[in-house]
C-alpha cells in the first residue's frame, strides 16, 4: 500500500512519493450479481469512479476518480468498481473492459486512514478477500491502463487485470515494507510470477519503484504508449478483443495460468494473517 497523504504531498511538490501504502487493507466490495434485469453501468451514478460504455457499445470503461487522493483505494471505491465491472461482464454487448485512473496516478495505494486501526481479524471479517477476488472472477478480459503511480494496492489491482498497457511516465512498486508490513492482496505472488523471484524480492524488500521501461523489460507491462494516448490506445485494444468470440476470450482467460502453486487467494490469507498492525508512529503520520 501507499500512504496516500504522503503521495499527495509528494506529487504536489513535483516529486515521486517516498513512502509505501499497504494494498492489503482494502475492505468491502460486492459479489457479481445474478441478474435477471440488467442495467448499464454507464447509466449509474457513482461517487468514486466514472463508468461508461465506449466503442459503439462493445467496451466498458471504468475510471478511478479520487483525484485529490491520487485514487487511493477505499471500500466505497471498490464497491463501485466491482459493481460496474460485474454489470459490464453481464452485458452481452460488451466484450472487454478497461480500468484506468488519472494522469498522475492509476492508484497510489490504499487509503491509509481507512485501515490504520484495523487488525487482521477485522479485515478478514469485513469481506476484504472477496472484494479483491471479484475482478479475477469476471469472464471477460480486463485491461489495466496505467498512467502515473501504480503502487501497493494500486500495483496489485493492475496485476489482477489480464494485462497492462502503460503510459510512458508510469511507475510501479510495492513499498509496503516502508510501513513495516507486506503486500497483502496477492501482490507478492503475482509480482513474482510476472517479473521473477529475484526482482520481486528486490522491489518488496527495498520498497523501490520501477519505471515503465524497466517494468516492460521484466514482462509486467505489455506495451508502452505516450501518456496522452493511453486511454484511446487501451480502448482500441479492448475493442479489437471484443470483436472476437466471447467464448474463446473466456477460454483464453481461464486457461492461462494466473497463480503459483499456492494461489494468490491462499497466500493473501497467509500474508494478511502474518501482517502486523501499523505501528503507532506511522498512524500519527498518516
Amino acid at each position: 500500500m501507499f500512504v496516500a497523504r504522503t503521495a499527495i504531498a509528494a506529487a504536489r511538490a513535483g516529486a515521486g512519493p517516498s513512502v509505501g501504502v499497504v494494498g492489503a487493507s482494502v475492505v468491502g466490495g460486492v459479489s457479481r450479481p445474478l441478474v435477471a434485469t440488467l442495467f448499464s453501468a454507464a447509466q449509474s451514478s457513482y461517487e468514486h469512479i466514472v463508468a461508461s460504455v465506449e466503442r459503439e457499445g462493445t467496451v466498458g470503461l471504468v475510471r478511478l476518480n479520487r483525484p485529490k487522493a491520487l485514487n487511493a483505494l477505499c471500500s466505497p471505491l471498490f464497491e463501485e468498481l466491482n459493481e460496474a465491472l460485474a454489470n459490464f461482464d453481464a452485458d452481452p454487448k460488451i466484450g472487454a473492459m478497461v480500468v484506468t485512473g488519472s494522469d498522475k496516478a492509476f492508484a497510489a495505494g490504499a487509503d491509509i486512514s481507512e485501515m490504520a486501526d484495523k487488525e487482521f481479524a477485522g479485515v478478514f471479517a469485513g469481506k476484504f478477500l472477496s472484494s479483491w477476488d471479484a475482478i479475477t472472477k469476471l469472464t471477460k478480459p480486463v485491461i489495466a491502463a496505467v498512467n502515473g503511480f501504480a503502487l501497493g494496492g494500486g500495483c496489485e489491482l493492475a496485476m489482477m487485470c489480464d494485462f497492462i498497457i502503460a503510459g510512458d511516465k508510469a511507475q510501479f512498486g510495492q513499498p509496503e515494507i516502508k510501513l513495516g508490513t507486506i503486500p497483502g492482496a496477492g501482490g507478492t505472488q503475482r509480482l513474482t510470477k510476472a517479473i521473477g523471484k529475484s526482482k520481486a524480492m528486490d522491489l518488496c524488500l527495498t520498497g523501490d519503484f520501477m519505471d515503465v521501461h524497466e517494468a516492460k523489460s521484466y514482462g509486467l507491462v505489455a506495451r508502452i504508449v505516450p501518456a496522452d494516448e493511453l486511454v484511446d490506445s487501451s480502448l482500441d485494444t479492448a475493442a479489437k478483443i471484443a470483436g472476437y468470440s466471447q467464448i474463446a476470450n473466456a477460454m483464453v482467460r481461464l486457461s492461462t495460468p494466473r497463480s503459483r502453486p499456492h494461489s494468490p487467494r491462499a497466500c493473501t490469507w497467509r500474508s494478511a494473517s502474518s501482517t502486523p498492525p501499523l505501528p503507532p508512529p506511522t498512524r500519527r503520520r498518516a
